[in-house]
């Protein structure tokens, strides 16, 4: 088990939090007892009284035969809380809902969370169906245009990426570092990044880092149907972004006193 800053870490702690998040990774696929236990190596009798323990305090949330385990709703109230109390949301919130009037687009706000983006806003398109994106979803962030927004701030060689071969959603996703890097390149030097159907087949995307951290951990972007992507739009779509980043990036700090989280 990992140590920070020289404190031990508490195994049965560990345990609890690698159960919850391997539940939230699976999502509407309910786990059974022994598929939880041999995937974290944990005894089954061990496992059983974790998720006991768990259901007990509403972490997990069982069906009525007592077999079947997923996500409970403490994990739903603990999250909102972290977005309400988190101040860079709250300040791009108001952006993100100008962005949706001006483009009629689905706009997104995400954080870089080691190999992924966490997505934190979302302001829906109402002229197409929704995308794959929701608050709360992980995606790793080489595949999508907010990842790469934020990968691009990075060194190559600092990128916090898995081993190759990356992970695949669609024919267009960069499964190597080598065609990834190339990728980054042609982001640094525009400024905003592009995904041509890399996460989600016939939606693309413009991702736009915010740097009011360096280097930037938070990302906007903008999600359009291929079908709807005529040149003129996609330099519409630039065009506001980058007008809104700049708004985000130049707005007066927090109050001092405030707890910087990050």
């Amino acid at each position: 088990m990992p140590e920070s800053t020289g404190v031990r870490g508490v195994k049965s702690a560990a345990r609890t939090v690698a159960l919850l998040e391997l539940l939230a990774d699976r999502g509407d696929r309910p786990s059974r007892l022994d598929e939880l236990a041999e995937e974290l190596s944990v005894p089954r009798s061990s496992m059983y009284q974790l998720l006991r323990t768990l259901v007990d305090c509403g972490w997990v949330r069982t069906d009525t035969t007592g077999s079947l385990y997923g996500i409970g709703i403490r994990a739903l109230l603990t999250g909102t809380s972290y977005l309400d109390s988190d101040r860079y949301v709250r300040m791009v919130r108001p952006y993100l809902d100008e962005a949706s009037d001006a483009l009629g687009e689905t706009i997104h706000m995400a954080r870089l969370d080691g190999p992924n983006v966490v997505y934190l806003a979302t302001r829906e398109s109402h002229e197409y169906p929704r995308t794959i994106s929701r608050v709360g979803r992980r995606i790793p962030a080489h595949a999508g245009a907010l990842g790469k927004a934020l990968l691009a701030e990075r060194l190559d060689a600092d990128l916090p990426l898995p081993p190759d071969p990356l992970t695949t959603f669609t024919e267009n996703t960069h499964t190597d570092r080598t065609t990834l890097f190339a990728d980054l390149a042609g982001v640094r030097e525009r400024g905003y990044s592009i995904d041509r159907e890399e996460t989600v087949p016939g939606i693309a995307g413009f991702g736009f880092a915010l740097r009011y951290d360096t280097p930037a951990t938070d990302a906007i972007s903008c999600s359009v149907p291929v079908n709807r992507l005529s040149e003129d739009h996609e330099a519409r779509i630039v065009s506001v972004m980058r007008e809104i980043r700049t708004k985000i990036e130049t707005l007066l700090p927090p109050a001092s006193g405030a707890p910087d989280w990050r």
